[in-house]
């Protein structure tokens, strides 16, 4: 279980049934643990925000102070950050570019391009040369380096050091590094390289595979401005009360960076930044038993926060006790200790947290599901069964 702050909490019992379920983020949480995090990097690292964490208006807007830029994967949040915050620099990430995004990329003066094929580059070389000719346009070829086994043992996703369809073999993409660098294609500038290898990392291992791809990025052999590590870093859903340890991390990238005073690293955390602040709340609505076990099962469900169900895991939650009950019909209430708490969807697989200790549970009782902030509500299947989707409140949003 863990406790949502006062401000969560007193939201979430404001709400009417009605109301329910709802994504409550807490702003202000969300502004003290960005500033924390900009304050343990060094000076020579570049912090930006992936928005396919959470792409909210409020929540990119809320990070602005804190992020030297934002990271986008398609032509959809390329618009759409864009115009949450104009005017700051974008990388242009992902697999599968078309043609049309790569133009509107252009046309809206993207600062750089994450390139993940000799292919992409092609057309990216040709698309800048009619819709921006007179402009160098910055690239980083995305490399697929391989890395020992132990070192990405602990990782939850894998994008890199293994068979992915993301970036480029070594082989591959050095000939294409050193073309950049030799002026073969003069509207393209090599800016550097990207290298996101695995996400659900500690800060020991963020450190090593940093460590690793700067090691082979500078023994190429060409002048190099910037080298992208990557985001991907540890959030323990069992314990949210464990941080990824940050000031050790910022500490390992300052080595690196008095190693190599000229290059600029970049990071592009996403859920490490906002998961902490996001909620998902709602109302239990039903308490039965089933061959020994009790179930709860609440408005909503995965088809609004998809997380517990893709990643495997039980989302931690805090029940908030409600004594009204509306309905003169008998309120049903939990008899055992541990409580399963499963969603409004047509199949088993709608599970949002298994057993949880929520002794005396009853209909009409809210709950808070925590770190909602990231690949939550925007990852989900919102259209299954046609549910009402939840509504959207932000704490502190004009502080």
């Amino acid at each position: 279980m863990t406790r949502p702050t006062p401000a969560v909490r007193d939201r979430v019992l404001s709400l009417s049934s009605a109301e329910l379920p709802a994504y409550i983020y807490d702003l202000g949480a969300l502004r003290i643990h960005a500033a924390t995090v900009r304050g343990a990097l060094p000076e020579q690292v570049e912090l930006y925000y992936a928005a396919k964490a959470n792409p909210e208006p409020e929540i990119l807007t809320a990070l602005g102070p804190y992020v030297d830029g934002y990271e986008v994967a398609s032509g959809g949040e390329l618009a759409h950050v864009g115009k949450a915050v104009a005017g700051r620099p974008l990388a242009f990430g992902g697999p599968g570019k078309t043609p049309d995004e790569i133009i509107a990329a252009l046309e809206q003066g993207v600062e750089r391009f994450h390139v993940e094929s000799r292919h992409e580059l092609l057309m990216l070389a040709g698309l800048a040369r009619r819709v921006a000719p007179g402009r160098r346009v910055a690239v980083l070829p995305r490399v697929n380096l391989p890395m020992a086994d132990d070192l990405l043992a602990g990782s939850s996703l894998s994008m890199g050091g293994r068979p992915t369809p993301f970036g480029m073999d070594p082989a591959r993409a050095e000939p294409m590094i050193r073309q950049l660098a030799d002026g073969a294609f003069p509207q393209l500038e090599l800016r550097g390289v990207h290298a996101h290898l695995a996400s659900g990392l500690e800060a020991a291992e963020q450190v090593a595979v940093a460590g690793s791809v700067v090691s082979w990025a500078t023994g190429l052999g060409v002048r190099l401005g910037e080298v992208n590590v990557g985001g991907g870093m540890y959030v323990d859903y069992g314990d949210p009360e464990r941080r990824f340890d940050w000031a050790a991390y910022g500490t390992g990238l300052a080595r690196l960076t008095e190693r190599h005073p000229r290059l600029t690293l970049r990071i592009e955390p996403g859920r490490a930044l906002t998961a902490y602040c996001g909620w998902y709340a709602t109302e239990v609505l039903d308490v039965k038993h089933s061959h020994g076990e009790e179930f709860a099962v609440v408005r909503g469900g995965t088809h609004h926060l998809r997380t517990p169900a893709t990643k495997g895991h039980d989302q931690p939650c805090s029940v908030l006790p409600v004594d009204a009950w509306p309905h003169p019909w008998p309120r049903p209430a939990a008899e055992s200790e541990r409580i399963t708490l499963a969603g409004q969807l047509c199949t088993p697989k709608d599970v949002l947290a298994r057993r949880v200790p929520a002794a005396a549970l009853r209909a009409g009782d809210r709950v808070a599901f925590a770190l909602a902030g990231a690949y939550a509500w925007n990852i989900s299947h919102h259209d299954f069964l046609m549910h009402p989707r939840p509504g959207f409140h932000f704490l502190d949003a004009t502080a």
